[in-house]
């Protein structure tokens, strides 16, 4: 029996021994083998190439007509005569309204009187002053004239004259400005007050679109920029604007006012919300496209190829204008950065490059 246990005993402790043995010769096996055995990872690549990069600035901000100008009612009265409507297309000078003018003819007759009579008795004082009249002395004669008109209300009767004549004037209100008719405020019949508003003339030939630009970018805009605007209406056409004006003030949320005159105002209108595209050119610039750039723990990571594997490259990134990134640290110029498959590739992974 003793013989039985002592047998069994060596049998288990040569089994223990062969299985360390065993584990022993299973972590001696390289690790290279097994990244041998693993799948490489198809990927396409591109170039980190330094060359001009067009950075895009964008901005929101509504259509504005370049004039508009409000139509004001000068002179009070009856409006008899209204041929226009909203959205009609008039020209500078058109008459828009006529009130009206019988008091302002009959004021403008009396002041025409007004100054017959004051003519008339100027005439007849003149007669007194003959002599100095007939004289060659013309600085003498001037002098006496203008003593004598003043002395008659020749002057002020020629005054009221003129502004009688305006006044009439005033009963036709003419376009400031060629454009369109917007908030007419008033309807035919009705009794004007001096100075109101009948409408508003809108250049909707000249439109401008007022955006606000960050700070930061400010400096990378200048006048006459080239701009293209995408009216709400219509985003897949692009319209194409020049930077006209830059407000020299930042207000308080850090940004700056811009203002972009199109060279087409088709089938927009003044007030609909659109989106300016800036292009920024900067020159000599290392840019990889944006796909290229993965973000690990908060970090911007590009992965380039070396000998068939991936490596893991932290990098500082600069501006992007939606398909190409400037890379400002990290990587060299003509490096191979992968493209495709990099979100979840390791450092030193198989990779195998495909064009198709």
């Amino acid at each position: 029996m003793k013989n039985y246990h002592y047998f069994a005993l060596i049998c288990l402790l040569g089994f223990n021994f062969s299985c360390k043995e065993d584990t022993e010769k299973q972590e001696e096996i390289p690790a290279e083998s097994f990244r041998n055995e693993v799948a490489a990872t198809e990927v396409r690549v591109a170039q980190a190439e330094t060359k001009s990069f067009d950075y895009l600035i964008n901005a929101t901000g509504k259509l504005e007509a370049a004039a508009q100008v409000k139509a004001v009612i000068e002179q009070p009265g009856y409006l008899i005569e209204l041929p226009i409507r909203e959205g009609q297309a008039v020209s500078k000078g058109q008459i828009i309204a006529k009130l009206d003018p019988t008091e302002a003819e009959i004021r403008l007759e009396k002041a025409k009187i007004s100054l017959q009579n004051a003519l008339a008795v100027y005439e007849n004082d003149k007669l007194g002053f003959s002599r100095d009249f007939a004289s060659g002395d013309e600085e003498r004669k001037k002098f006496l004239e203008e003593q004598l008109k003043a002395k008659n209300g020749v002057f002020l009767a020629e005054i009221e004259l003129r502004e009688a004549q305006l006044n009439l004037e005033r009963c036709e209100v003419k376009a400031p400005i060629s454009g369109r008719v917007a908030d007419l405020k008033f309807k035919m019949g009705s009794l004007i007050a001096t100075n109101s508003e009948l409408c508003e003339i809108l250049s909707t030939t000249n439109l401008e679109l007022h955006v606000k630009v960050l700070e930061s970018d400010i400096s990378l805009i200048s006048i006459n920029q080239k701009a293209e605007v995408y009216p709400v209406s219509n985003t897949q056409e692009a319209l194409e604007g020049r930077v006209i004006a830059i407000n020299p003030k930042v207000d308080e949320n850090g940004l700056v006012e811009v203002a972009i005159r199109l060279t087409s105002a088709k089938n927009l209108l003044p007030g609909m919300n659109a989106r300016a595209i800036i292009r920024a050119p900067q020159a000599n610039s290392l840019v990889v496209p944006k796909d290229a750039v993965v973000y690990r723990s908060g970090r911007a990571v590009v992965f380039t190829i070396e000998d068939s594997e991936s490596r893991w490259n932290y990098v500082e990134v600069g501006r992007d204008n939606g398909q190409e990134i400037e890379i400002l640290e990290g990587i060299e110029a003509g490096s191979t950065v992968i493209t495709t498959n990099n979100l979840q590739l390791a450092h030193q992974a198989p990779v195998q490059i495909v064009t198709e």
